[in-house]
């Protein structure tokens, strides 16, 4: 089975546009920062091209409602999808879709002026959840979860009221990795976010489109554009949230030892079940030697390859012991 995080086949929504660097590199008075920002316009175009094909996220005719928060990412997504859709082999619908929900000091203006800039469908539905989070949740506690739950309630309803079939959310490569981290972590078990998937109720495939894209990207996209950013005063700027500090941790070994987000994305396509420890997945019970050569099979008296003792040495609360 081919793992599509590491297919490389042909694939027409990432054709590469003409060679305009180079063209541009010549004409007197270029500066750097815009031959960077080509570069990276044709890297977010790639690597959503590349997550759209990969779980066939957009099929002909789909309509498509953008969820749009006012954040770096959400702007950025709607940019990519739309400049990927002038030249997709299929034709979509894209919806921008914002969820006034009632914040105190809340810009409320700012998102359809950018809309109506664009010249971009979008609809703005108003329902003021923060009064309702406010009101149940207790003082000091984390409002995430609650908020998270009203507001997919609403964006179902509303997608079916607009004839959306698919739902886009801006979640990146590295919002997966903390998901599974925390999950990991703090639920004991391993569950991250898939780049597609159905919701509970059968009616809603869901899609996230920057799943291949480092968070990193999206930020240097938005300084780029300009896009009027709208910070998150309900839950976003609360102080000790467990996925701040998952956050911190991953950019920390990042910086210590680059490449290891990555990997670790890599391996979330990359599972061994009859590695791991869930009898729903892989039947232990009835395992028995067959006499017959298994490649699949476990190297049991096999030296495990692990990473060199200073890099082992970076991870926190670990201790490497030299054994003579």
């Amino acid at each position: 089975m081919v793992n599509p995080m590491n297919a490389v086949t042909e694939n027409t929504w990432i054709a590469e546009e003409g060679n305009a660097t180079e063209a541009e590199a010549t004409t007197p008075g270029k500066i750097k920062i815009e031959r960077e920002q080509h570069k990276l316009e044709k890297r977010l175009c790639r690597e959503v091209g590349r997550a759209i094909t990969d779980f066939n996220m957009i099929e002909e005719g789909d309509k498509i409602m953008v969820c749009m928060s006012g954040g770096k990412d959400s702007y950025t997504m709607l940019d990519i999808l739309r400049k990927l859709q002038k030249r997709a082999p299929v034709k979509f619908e894209l919806v921008a879709v914002n969820l006034d929900q009632k914040q105190p000091g809340f810009p409320d203006h700012i998102l359809p002026e950018y809309f109506k800039s664009l010249g971009v469908d979008y609809h703005i539905e108003t329902q003021d959840t923060y009064s309702v989070v406010k009101r149940v949740v207790p003082e000091g506690k984390t409002t995430c979860g609650l908020c998270s739950r009203l507001r997919r309630a609403i964006l179902y309803r509303v997608a079916d009221e607009l004839g959306c079939n698919k739902l886009a959310l801006g979640h990146h490569r590295d919002d997966i990795v903390q998901t599974l981290m925390l999950n990991m972590f703090y639920g004991g078990r391993m569950k991250g976010m898939p780049p597609k998937l159905v919701s509970d109720d059968g009616k809603h495939v869901v899609i996230r489109p920057l799943a291949y894209v480092p968070e990193k990207d999206t930020a240097r996209w938005a300084q780029y554009q300009n896009f009027p950013i709208i910070p998150c005063n309900l839950c976003g700027s609360q102080d000790g949230l467990q996925r701040v500090a998952i956050g911190e941790m991953l950019r920390e070994w990042e910086k210590k030892f680059p490449g290891r987000i990555e990997s670790m994305f890599r391996a979330m396509g990359n599972v061994v079940t009859t590695h791991m420890m869930d009898p729903n997945l892989h039947n232990f019970k009835d395992a028995k030697a067959t006499g017959i050569a298994d490649p699949n099979g476990d190297m049991a008296f096999d030296h495990e390859e692990l990473p060199s003792a200073p890099t082992l040495a970076g991870l926190p609360g670990v201790q490497v012991v030299q054994l003579s």
